[in-house]
């Protein structure tokens, strides 16, 4: 595998196609329309504001928090695997326009989550192996200190490291530090939260009110 410096002959048409329907895929923003289907209005509006899991987490329980965690990471994996089917470099091109679209979504005026679930669904759609040990590194954090910033800063702070042990491919591992740069610095208002004890905990029991 390559990156940039490709061994196969790109098709801008195939290459366009994974660029436009990774975005699209991306884009979609499940929290906010789950949030509206079960009652809790524009979740923009409340909690953290934020259209991803955790905040769908705190404001409407476990279930519906771990339907948009799944959907929000079956809109990154599902173009990465259908790219994937033609060549690894288009596959990248879908991965990296899906986490655009989920962070920049046209439908929200360019301003959607910080990317956790959908990268990670990425993650696991580019290599399975690398996928579960980054899922069981947030589980794992988030079980313990009950942070699920800290739990996705975790996962990410180490996912390079992990991806290039697992692979020892470059190219894989550049697309993850992509994505795990990005996710750093989407949370740099949590970042400074957790140092001054200020962050908001979940309870991955399910109790609307003890996670708020």
């Amino acid at each position: 595998m390559s990156f940039l410096l490709t061994q196969i002959h790109i098709d801008p048409a195939l290459a366009l196609v994974a660029l436009i329907g990774g975005y699209l895929s991306g884009s979609v923003p499940y929290g906010l329309i789950l949030g509206k289907l079960a009652g809790l209005g524009d979740i923009r509006a409340a909690g953290s504001g934020n259209i991803g899991a955790t905040n769908v987490l705190r404001l409407g329980g476990k279930k519906l928090g771990a339907a948009t965690l799944l959907l929000d990471a079956l809109k990154g994996a599902i173009p990465v695997l259908v790219a994937k089917q033609f060549h690894m470099d288009y596959a990248v091109i879908a991965a990296l326009a899906a986490f655009a679209g989920h962070l920049f979504p046209v439908w929200l005026k360019f301003k959607g989550g910080k990317g956790v679930a959908t990268a990670l669904g990425i993650c696991w759609a580019l290599m399975p192996l690398l996928g579960l040990c980054l899922c069981l590194i947030w589980l794992g954090t988030a079980m313990m200190f009950r942070y699920s910033s800290l739990a996705a800063l975790t996962a990410f702070g180490v996912s390079p490291m992990v991806t290039l042990l697992l692979s020892g491919d470059y190219q894989l591992t550049l697309t993850v530090m992509i994505l795990a740069i990005t996710v750093w610095i989407r949370h740099h208002q949590n970042l400074r939260r957790l140092w001054k004890g200020e962050e908001g905990k979940i309870n991955l029991g399910g109790s609307k009110k003890d996670a708020a």
